[in-house]
């Protein structure tokens, strides 16, 4: 009874050492308070953010455009649907450049019917500023609405009838970037940080002797990989948990927390098991880490071949719209969990001791 006691009073110990000696990794530290910092100032950050995912999506900036050629009628008729955009005529390109160069216009739009019927248009933007990005996008956006219009009204001198393409739907870019994008950033993220911090501390602790100190203790080498391995596991739950309720605090309503929390215990315990077995294999630090992250990078990748993405996962719960397989595929990271940390634990006890 001493023995167990003595032994569970030993693992905590490990635990909280492990805990404790995060304060020193300032790499840590610093995207834990990135990550604080971003979900404290959602509201206020996703603004900024979704320009430069969606530089189109600035409601209260009006983008000017001066036309000129033959063709700036249908351009015109174009770019006019769009609010954000001012559309000016002027008899001739230079005019139009003229009126650039002193700043009354963002862009300038030179169009040229040619003899097959098409339209050339050559664009003038602004250099390397946030104005350059909105107008390329503004731009872009018009000539395929012009594009739209001109295979509607040319369809009945096609050979073939055009394929059917659904309609674009008009949803708010804000809405999409915070459930789309932010949402599994900020759950995802403390996942991969947390397998990084398990790979780190097997790795320095055997490179730099420390781990046949741990091994003095009354603990089996397995109690020493269960202390590491649910310490390190268990940062990205509690982060998460605390980002999605300073998300809420901002104005983002996030529902399913809890399975979304379960969620995220699954895949964090599974990422730190990948973590502590690449360590346990290879004790030099930047091979594991390189491993590591290959892993990642391979899990991600295969990934894209679920029924749905775990992002697409983690946003769905969030919002709300689950399905049967949003709901099993939560589930089933929860139990991938429990699945690698059994088969890195039966690793463990197969390993020899002094072989480390």
């Amino acid at each position: 009874m001493n023995d167990d006691s003595g032994s569970a009073g030993a693992r905590l110990a490990i635990a909280k050492r492990e805990l404790a000696s995060l304060r020193s990794e300032k790499t840590i530290v610093l995207a834990l308070l990135i990550q604080l910092f971003v979900a404290s100032f959602s509201s206020f950050l996703v603004v900024g953010l979704v320009s430069l995912y969606d530089p189109g999506a600035g409601q209260n900036y009006q983008l000017g455009v001066g036309l000129a050629g033959d063709g700036s009628d249908d351009v015109g008729a174009a770019l006019g649907d769009d609010e954000g955009v001012v559309v000016r005529q002027y008899p001739d390109a230079v005019t139009a450049r003229a009126a650039f160069q002193r700043g009354e216009v963002d862009a300038v739009l030179v169009t040229n019917e040619t003899a097959n019927g098409t339209i050339r248009v050559r664009a003038v933007v602004p250099e390397e500023n946030v104005r350059t990005t909105i107008a390329v996008v503004q731009i872009r956006e018009g000539m395929e609405e012009l594009e739209h219009r001109l295979r509607i009204e040319l369809r009945d001198d096609l050979a073939s009838p055009p394929l059917h393409v659904p309609v674009r739907s008009g949803g708010s870019p804000y809405y999409g970037f915070t459930y789309t994008v932010l949402v599994p950033l900020l759950t995802f993220l403390p996942v991969f940080i947390s397998g990084s911090i398990a790979v780190d501390s097997l790795t320095e602790e055997s490179q730099r002797g420390t781990l046949e100190l741990l091994r003095v203790a009354p603990v089996s080498i397995g109690d020493i990989v269960d202390s590491k391995l649910f310490a390190t596991a268990s940062i990205a739950p509690v982060q998460a948990l605390a980002w999605l309720v300073l998300l809420g605090v901002n104005g983002t309503e996030v529902r399913n927390v809890p399975l979304l929390v379960a969620l995220v215990s699954g895949l964090s315990l599974a990422v730190v098991a990948l973590g502590v077995g690449i360590a346990l294999w290879s004790s030099d630090r930047r091979q594991a880490q390189f491993l590591y992250s290959t892993g990642i990078i391979a899990a991600a990748t295969l990934g894209g071949l679920l029924p749905e993405h775990p992002a697409n996962t983690v946003a769905r719960l969030a919002i709300g719209t689950t399905s049967r397989t949003t709901i099993a595929l939560a589930l089933l990271y929860a139990l991938l969990g429990l699945a690698a940390y059994v088969v890195v634990r039966a690793l463990v006890d197969r390993i020899d001791p002094e072989t480390l």
